[in-house]
């Protein structure tokens, strides 16, 4: 009997596949500035959203527009804008880094190259993952932010300057942890409403370039409209528990002690219906904003693939 008659064959075991794909750092980059697009695109509108939420005083969306132009001009429709601005790059850079780690994530778990195509579960998953590391910058810069935009004032009565104003006083009324009421409501509105995001931007973006996340070329036009939509989807997820979030972050030191009171108290008081109030600039400003968003991060992607 030859020698290869007594060999025995022994199967290869399939090797884990590199994680690659977009590096971290790129995502990083990139949505720091697709965030800084963003919020240049839509802050007055999210101004407005955030005044509808929290005051009962408005009946729609152009009353709210028509009383805070007449109290404080176009100016006005830019307050509050320096913290979300100066927020919005490590916020967006690591949203976009956690939905790049959420991908490598699945990648890894099912044993995918960085060219496979990835299911539209696990886009989810990586979805919902990026809201994780996100709510731990998020959640202070909303509560500095939505702070201003209501306008309120320090213990003595004067109405804060900026943001730096504004953290300092919230930490000298309530302590340090104040900076982060809402941490838990933002969280609640985040994982879905990052779910929905990720997912419809995909899919949309996939069904226009018939392409997968992170392959090939893709249109400003299909960006612009993926981004676009993708943002509404976010919105009518989130809506809810962004107005509980709202109320709860600009209240007063003590008066809640958590979401859930919140939720009680609103649903006793106004209805089901208060969890949609806002709803009208949110869905206004979520197109212009994110399609912005979007392709700021697509373009800076490019350009940093051209140069490394």
């Amino acid at each position: 009997m030859s020698s290869a008659e007594l060999a025995v064959t022994v199967p290869e075991e399939k090797p884990k596949v590199a994680t690659g794909g977009t590096s971290g750092v790129k995502s990083f980059l990139s949505g720091g500035f697709g965030g800084m697009c963003l919020v240049a695109a839509g802050h007055p509108l999210d101004l407005l959203k955030v005044r509808m939420q929290t005051s009962t005083q408005y009946k729609s969306t152009m009353d709210c527009l028509r009383k805070t132009l007449a109290e404080s001009g176009i100016r006005g429709m830019y307050r509050g804008m320096a913290a979300p601005l100066v927020g919005a790059t490590p916020v967006f850079a690591i949203c976009f880094w956690g939905y790049d780690q959420g991908q490598k994530i699945m990648r890894y778990a099912y044993n995918l190259s960085p060219t496979d195509k990835l299911s539209t579960n696990q886009i989810l998953f990586a979805g919902g993952f990026s809201a994780i590391p996100t709510t731990a910058v998020m959640a202070p810069m909303e509560r500095i932010k939505c702070t201003l935009q209501v306008g309120a004032a320090n213990s003595a009565g004067v109405a804060y300057k900026g943001p730096a104003d504004a953290a300092m006083g919230i930490i000298r009324t309530g302590g340090l942890r104040s900076l982060f009421k809402g941490t838990c409501a933002t969280l609640l509105r985040d994982v879905p409403g990052s779910v929905a995001y990720f997912g419809a931007y995909e899919f949309i973006k996939k069904s226009l370039t018939s392409q997968s996340a992170g392959q090939g070329s893709i249109s400003p036009l299909a960006i612009v409209t993926a981004g676009g939509l993708a943002g509404m989807a976010n919105w009518a997820v989130a809506i809810p528990p962004d107005v509980l979030k709202s109320r709860l972050q600009t209240a007063p030191e003590g008066r809640y002690s958590g979401v859930r009171q919140v939720f009680v108290e609103m649903m006793r008081a106004e209805g089901p219906g208060a969890l949609f109030r806002g709803i009208g600039p949110a869905m206004l400003r979520a197109f212009p904003a994110n399609a912005a968003c979007f392709l700021g991060v697509e373009l800076s992607l490019q350009f940093m693939n051209s140069l490394w």
